[in-house]
């Protein structure tokens, strides 16, 4: 066996959430990235939207068992990922510490799938591991990766499965086409359910997609293995079906808010689509006891859409200035000169912004409406300027109007909200963590939305696009190429922000809703040829 090869590995040394567990702040390792164990605030769902012969308890006890009890660490390992990927880990979050504790030095094994496995979990706990240094032993003398790797089938999985945690390494992106090509060629001699889970690997890498929707596949493919394990897979079944449950609660009520709202009928030419629009918070926020905060982040996103559609559609250049006058004066005498059709949109956002600015001082002690009033100023002058470029028919370079379209977006502004609704508070100086934590899912989901993909909003507003632009001043260039590699480009940037050593007051459900929304924006715009979602 050959010698390990010796690097430092450390615990990054995060601050606690703002809203911990225990109220207050805490110096902990890790406690950035420990998410809340919090099932439902006062009640385990499973008591009353599970069949009265499930024991729910019973069912994480079992689990627990095998966490406590499993002869190999590489089984240990491997149990604590299929959690992850049923997104079922947050019941037992002190334990997989443990766990990726004691099997740390996995990362120094010859085994390509013990090392890769171990590398990503740590990634992904916290660990700052140098992924250079890792895999410097399964490369040779020129930089590519030993052929002899080619046939570990599942060794090549988990290393497509790091390489996407890319923060800018260079052994990352040889181990991306190394896998990606051996995988593919190996697909049609693999048995038929390895190679659809192969496929779909493929299709839809791990930590760039929403573990929510892949969930259940991952399921179907332990229950085609040849050794069940029934405690996770109970388990598993019992948080689909309470989710379900509680996000059909959640649809209800936005879809009550919605049409007592009124303001479909009253726009006719907005869209009309609030049970879409909850996708956004139903996935990029999760945990039991964020249902409140899911509704009030819905009713954002829905005001968002209704006032772009506004900018794009319906009003004139003289109503929109007054409008945009209106909300930075943020007092509802200000709409007497606005239309009717603004006035009731604007009671809407007021009221709906205020209620979460209230809400926040309720739960944490202080009132962000001062922030989130300039969150929507920032908004409306963004839109103020996409109007004035249309209208005088001038031509943004590419660069301008990608920085203002990221304004546009909307993105910023949700996050904003999100952020004080977490507990968080805008600490004075450098927030530059801050910044890109939100810039880089806000820049992605404008480059996918403006390579065309999103045609189903069927839209006549005319307000750019950044392919467009590009391809007028890059006449030769490849606009899409480009645009996926600055989306790969944004990916690293907030792989950087979420798993690196730089120290962060951010929350583990922040850096995670996030991910998340950077994740849900492929799904979103990820349509085929006749428009429709991907299956994942």
């Amino acid at each position: 066996m050959a010698a390990a090869h010796v690097f430092s590995v450390q615990p990054l040394h995060h601050s606690a959430s703002p809203v911990a567990r225990n109220g207050g702040r805490s110096g902990g390792n890790r406690a950035f990235f420990r998410p809340s164990t919090v099932i439902c605030p006062g009640r385990e769902p499973a008591s009353h939207e599970l069949s009265d012969d499930f024991d729910f308890q019973e069912s994480v006890k079992n689990v627990q068992a095998l966490l406590h009890h499993h002869p190999s660490r590489r089984g240990l390992l491997t149990t604590v990922d299929h959690l992850k990927r049923l997104c079922i880990d947050h019941y037992f979050q002190d334990k997989i510490d443990t766990i990726i504790d004691s099997c740390a030095d996995l990362i120094h094994s010859d085994d390509l799938l013990d090392a890769t496995l171990s590398l990503r979990l740590m990634r992904e706990a916290g660990y700052y591991v140098s992924a250079d240094d890792v895999l410097q032993k399964f490369r040779n003398d020129n930089g590519e990766f030993n052929l002899g790797l080619s046939k570990d089938i599942r060794g090549l999985l988990s290393l497509q499965d790091i390489s996407h945690l890319n923060m800018g390494e260079s052994s990352l992106y040889k181990a991306n086409e190394f896998s990606s090509k051996h995988l593919r060629f190996a697909i049609k001699y693999l048995e038929p359910n390895l190679a659809i889970y192969v496929r779909r690997s493929l299709d839809h890498p791990y930590h760039v997609s929403l573990m929510q929707y892949k969930a259940r596949h991952h399921l179907s493919y332990l229950q085609s293995m040849p050794t069940r394990n029934m405690a996770i897979e109970n388990l598993a079944f019992a948080e689909f079906t309470i989710k379900k449950l509680q996000h059909q609660r959640e649809m209800q009520e936005v879809k009550r808010w919605w049409m007592d709202l009124g303001l479909a009928q009253e726009i006719p030419a907005a869209r009309d689509q609030v049970l879409k629009w909850y996708m956004w918070p139903m996935t990029v926020l999760e945990g039991f006891s964020f249902s409140r905060y899911r509704i009030e982040i819905t009713k954002i996103i829905s005001m968002v859409y209704i006032v772009d559609d506004i900018f794009d559609l319906v009003a004139t250049q003289e109503e929109l200035s007054l409008f945009t006058e209106a909300i930075k004066t943020w007092d509802l005498a200000a709409i007497d000169s606005l239309p009717s059709y603004m006035i009731s949109c604007y009671k809407a956002l007021y009221t709906i912004t205020s209620d979460i600015a209230d809400m926040v001082r309720k739960e944490h002690g202080v009132s962000p409406i001062n922030h989130l009033k300039k969150a929507w100023a920032t908004l409306f002058d963004g839109f103020m300027t996409e109007g004035k470029w249309l209208s005088t028919n001038q031509v943004p370079t590419s660069e301008d109007y990608l920085r203002n379209g990221v304004v546009t977006s909307g993105a910023p502004l949700v996050f904003m909200h999100l952020f004080f609704m977490l507990g968080h508070e805008l600490p004075e100086g450098n927030n530059d963590d801050i910044h890109r934590v939100i810039s880089c899912p806000a820049k992605i989901m404008r480059l996918w939305d403006d390579m065309g993909s999103a045609k189903d909003e069927s839209q006549n507003g005319l307000d750019g696009s950044y392919k467009e632009l590009y391809q007028r001043e890059n006449p030769h260039g490849d606009a899409e190429k480009h645009m996926l590699e600055m989306i790969g480009s944004e990916w690293e940037g907030l792989n950087r922000e979420c798993f690196s050593g730089t120290t962060s007051t951010l929350s583990h459900s922040f850096i995670t809703a996030s991910l998340n929304f950077a994740r849900m924006v492929r799904v979103m715009y990820g349509y085929d040829d006749e428009q429709k979602l991907p299956v994942l």
